[in-house]
């Protein structure tokens, strides 16, 4: 069930750095479609973070660690009082699917109309 985006004549992307990503022969490629539109591929920051944090702990959000509380607290004095309430989760999957439970609970119904 997995879409091959270039079925005619697929890529092989083997590295990334900033805006592009590159194929096996050394082509370069604008990324448009992933997910760094803001800091981009191997962003020096971001690797120094994730290098730190993977020498601390590398486990996903469903254990208590006090760096969740202090994010959840950061980010909530950026935003209004309504918005105090975080949920982290590590996949598009899961919050989707915490979404459909938060929204069951609420209105007490079950039914969901899904459109494609």
């Amino acid at each position: 069930s997995c879409k091959l985006f270039f079925s005619d004549d697929p890529l092989k992307i083997v590295k990334a750095k900033g805006q592009y990503m590159y194929d096996e022969k050394g082509q370069r490629y604008l990324d448009c479609i992933n997910n760094v539109a803001h800091v981009g591929h191997c962003h020096p920051d971001v690797v120094k973070a994730a290098h730190e944090q993977t020498q601390l702990l590398n486990t996903n959000s469903r254990f208590l660690h006090d760096n969740l509380v202090d994010y959840a607290e950061r980010l909530s004095r950026t935003l209004p009082e309504k918005l105090s309430s975080f949920y982290f989760l590590n996949s598009g999957s899961e919050a989707n699917d915490l979404a459909l439970r938060l929204a069951r609970q609420y209105t007490k119904h079950e039914d969901v109309i899904v459109l494609d």
